[in-house]
């Protein structure tokens, strides 16, 4: 009995002895595939590809910027940043310098979307994002506002976004309400503000006189443009 109790120990130990010891393959084989994201920044693209193909990282160029202190072509930024430990295979984010800014920003202000970004990339920058708002009193499908403004020294980015008007046709409306209202009344209301009127439904309805609008669509207090069309139940 004693003997048979001292082989299960034995087998316990040598148990507990292997699994510590996969554990710790295990540990050592994860770290080892873990490396250093080392420091891309100031180096050439070159340069910086060599340098990660050694770590078994991959790089992307992703943005540019102007910068006055990195020459143009170099790496001026990374993600993440060195020191961080990631994994062989881990995706480096880079931004690439332009050199100091030499385009000026034209003034667009005022110009057409098309007449803007033509004068945006004869300057020799890219058009980047375009916002679209509703402005009262603004010319539809121009320019209100850049980012960065006319002249600027100090651009950070080769982009130049834009927001523009929205168009006529895209500009929203509050639905009034003509309920109550004879059709004559709504109708012309309807035509003279460029709106579109469809179709009108009779109903039998003895409670008032006829002509009367009963119901419509969109309900009143909905946003509409002017290419929505607006229907109408009336009393016969």
């Amino acid at each position: 009995m004693r003997r048979l109790i001292k082989y299960f120990l034995l087998g316990l130990v040598l148990l507990l002895v292997g699994l510590s010891s996969a554990l710790l393959s295990m540990r050592f084989a994860i770290h080892g595939r873990e490396v250093r994201v080392p420091r891309f920044a100031g180096l050439a693209p070159a340069d910086a590809e060599r340098l990660a193909s050694s770590q078994g990282l991959v790089l992307a160029i992703e943005s540019h910027f102007y910068s006055a202190d990195v020459p143009a072509g170099h790496i001026l930024s990374q993600y993440p940043p060195p020191g961080t430990k990631v994994r062989r295979g881990w995706k480096i984010r880079l931004a690439e310098s332009l050199g100091t800014q030499r385009a000026s920003v034209p003034n667009v202000v005022g110009q057409s979307e098309r007449v803007a970004e033509l004068n945006i990339t004869r300057h020799g920058l890219e058009v980047g994002s375009v916002t679209t708002i509703h402005l009262p009193g603004a010319q539809p499908s121009s320019v209100i506002a850049q980012s960065p403004t006319a002249d600027n020294k100090n651009a950070a980015s080769p982009k130049v976004g834009l927001v523009i008007s929205a168009p006529e046709n895209d500009r929203m409306f509050v639905m009034p309400n003509f309920v109550g209202q004879p059709l004559t009344d709504a109708t012309a209301a309807i035509k003279q503000a460029g709106f579109t009127l469809g179709k009108i439904d009779l109903l039998q309805d003895t409670s008032g006189p006829s002509g009367i609008i009963l119901h419509q669509s969109p309900a009143a207090g909905q946003k509409i443009n002017t290419e929505t069309t607006i229907s109408f139940a009336v009393r016969k």
